[in-house]
C-alpha cells in the first residue's frame, strides 16, 4: 500500500509561508500550523491525518475535489474545511488568504470513536465539507493555534484535551464510524471483478469514485471495500492510481501523445499530477519514461 504523506510533507504540494507550527513542541496525535497563501490550484496526495482548515483573513472562491466531485463555496474568515485521512483531494483558489491547520491522528480519533460508542472500531470518516461555520469548532481550532504560538506550561497534555474535545464534536456532526466485524470476508468474485475491470478501462480518464465502483458490482460503499481489499491487498482508490499509471506507462512507452495528453487520457488532473504521482511510486518520471522507452 502507498504511503500517505503527513503534515510535514504538505508544503512540497502546497507552497505557502508557515506562520506558526506546533513542531517541536512533542505535541502526540495532534499537530498544528498556520499558512500565508497565495492563490493556487494543487492535487494533494492522501495524507495520515484528518485535517481541519480555519480561514483566518481574506477571502476566497474555493473549488476542491474529493472522491471524482467538484464543489465550489466561498471561503471567508470564521469558515472552515474538513478533510478526511486517506483521501486523495484537489484544491483551486485565487486569492491570498491566512489560515490554519489542525491535524488529528488516526490514534486519537480511532480511540475516541472507541470510547464513545464502547464498540471497536473499523475506520472512522469526516464528512466532505468544504465551507461551514461552527464556533465549537473554530474555538477549539483557536485555542490549538494559541498555545502553538504561545506555548503555555503543560502545552502537550493541554494541546491533547483539546483535540479530544475537537474529535468528540466532530463526532456529533461531522463524521461517520465504521465499526469492526468479525465475521471473515471473502475475495469478490471473478465476474465481479472482471466487471469492474472493465467499468475502469472505458471511465479511467474520468474522476472514478469508490460509489460507482460499488454501484457497478452490486455493492454498498463500505462492503465492498472490505472485499476489495481481501481481492487486491489495498484500497480501491490505490488500484485506481494503479491503473492509471499502467496506463500512463503503456502510452508513455508505445505513443506519440504530449505527457500533458497522457495525463488527461488517464485520469490524472494535469501532467504536474502525473509526474509527481509517478515519480512518488515508480521513482521515474514520465518524461525520463519515454526517454528510456526509446532510447
Amino acid at each position: 500500500m502507498p504511503t500517505l504523506i503527513t503534515p510535514r510533507d504538505l508544503p512540497t504540494w502546497v507552497p505557502g509561508q508557515i506562520v506558526s507550527a506546533s513542531d517541536g513542541l512533542g505535541w502526540k496525535d495532534v499537530g498544528h500550523r498556520a499558512y500565508l497563501y497565495t492563490g493556487l490550484d494543487v492535487p494533494i496526495p492522501a495524507m495520515d491525518h484528518y485535517m481541519v482548515v480555519r480561514y483566518r483573513s481574506g477571502q476566497t472562491p474555493m473549488d476542491r475535489r474529493v472522491e471524482g466531485r467538484w464543489t465550489r463555496k466561498r471561503c471567508t474568515p470564521g469558515d472552515f474545511s474538513l478533510l478526511t485521512r486517506s483521501e486523495q483531494s484537489h484544491w483551486h483558489w485565487t486569492e491570498c488568504i491566512n489560515v490554519s491547520h489542525t491535524y488529528l491522528s488516526d490514534a486519537l480519533m480511532t480511540r475516541v470513536a472507541t470510547d464513545i460508542t464502547d464498540r471497536p472500531v473499523s475506520e472512522v470518516r469526516l464528512h466532505d465539507i468544504l465551507q461551514a461555520q461552527d464556533s465549537v469548532v473554530t474555538g477549539i481550532v483557536d485555542a490549538i493555534t494559541t498555545e502553538a504560538e504561545h506555548r503555555g506550561l503543560g502545552g502537550s497534555l493541554y494541546a491533547e484535551s483539546l483535540a479530544i474535545q475537537l474529535a468528540v464534536h466532530l463526532f456529533r456532526k461531522y463524521a461517520l464510524i465504521n465499526f469492526r466485524n468479525d465475521v471473515p470476508v471473502g475475495p469478490l468474485s471473478s465476474s465481479r471483478m472482471r466487471r469492474l475491470d472493465e467499468y475502469l478501462d472505458t471511465h479511467l480518464h474520468e474522476g472514478v469514485t469508490i460509489e460507482q465502483m460499488a454501484e457497478t458490482v452490486g455493492l454498498g460503499v463500505w462492503t465492498f471495500s472490505r472485499h476489495f481489499r481481501a481481492t487486491k491487498g489495498l484500497s480501491p482508490y490505490d488500484y485506481v492510481t494503479r491503473c492509471r499509471l499502467e496506463r500512463a506507462v503503456r502510452l508513455l512507452s508505445t505513443g506519440t501523445q504530449a505527457i500533458k495528453e497522457v495525463a488527461a487520457m488517464c485520469g490524472f488532473a494535469d501532467q504536474a499530477h502525473l509526474t509527481r504521482t509517478m515519480r512518488g511510486r515508480m521513482g521515474i518520471t514520465p518524461a525520463r519514461l519515454r526517454k528510456e522507452g526509446r532510447g
